[in-house]
């Protein structure tokens, strides 16, 4: 008895594919989705990010998105960190619970001081510490400078 063998090898491809390109699909929607969600046009968009995104456009920092200061440089550190602070945001959009003034937590000022070491090392190097434990308690209005009158702005600076 001659058996014809099932010649499956051409047909296994059918099999691998569908979740290749799912895989593809959500890759790329994935990167897409946190290139988005660190722009300030993005940040921008909710009523208590309007002012920084506005004084961030004038800024030095203009061409940066907002999360190349405000998250962790590595990715793996990156994504849960944004959606933890992503998820605290939009509940805080939701409920109405947002604060006049917003000011980062002692986690986000790790990140952020970490971000402007990273960026400015040469000039960082040689400045010694002592007096003040982060960059912005000395540079508070870098990027987020008040350039809009008080009188036009929606919260005073403090």
């Amino acid at each position: 008895m001659n058996r014809k063998k099932d010649d499956s090898g051409g047909r296994s491809w059918r099999y691998a594919l569908p979740p290749a390109i799912i895989g593809v699909v959500l890759t790329v929607g994935a990167a897409i989705a946190m290139n988005t969600t660190d722009q300030a046009m993005f940040c921008g968009n909710c009523h208590s990010m309007a002012e920084a995104a506005l004084t961030h456009k004038r800024s030095v920092h203009a061409e940066l998105a907002c999360n190349e200061c405000h998250a962790p440089h590595n990715i793996v550190a990156k994504i849960p960190f944004k959606a933890k602070e992503g998820t605290r945001d939009a509940l805080a959009t939701v409920t109405s619970k947002i604060p006049d003034l917003i000011h980062p937590g002692e986690h986000t000022k790790d990140v952020t001081q970490a971000n402007c070491q990273r960026c400015h090392e040469a000039t960082t190097s040689t400045v010694v510490m002592q007096s003040k434990k982060f960059c912005t308690d000395c540079h508070r209005h870098v990027p987020h400078t008040p350039k809009i009158p008080v009188a036009k702005r929606s919260a005073a600076d403090a």
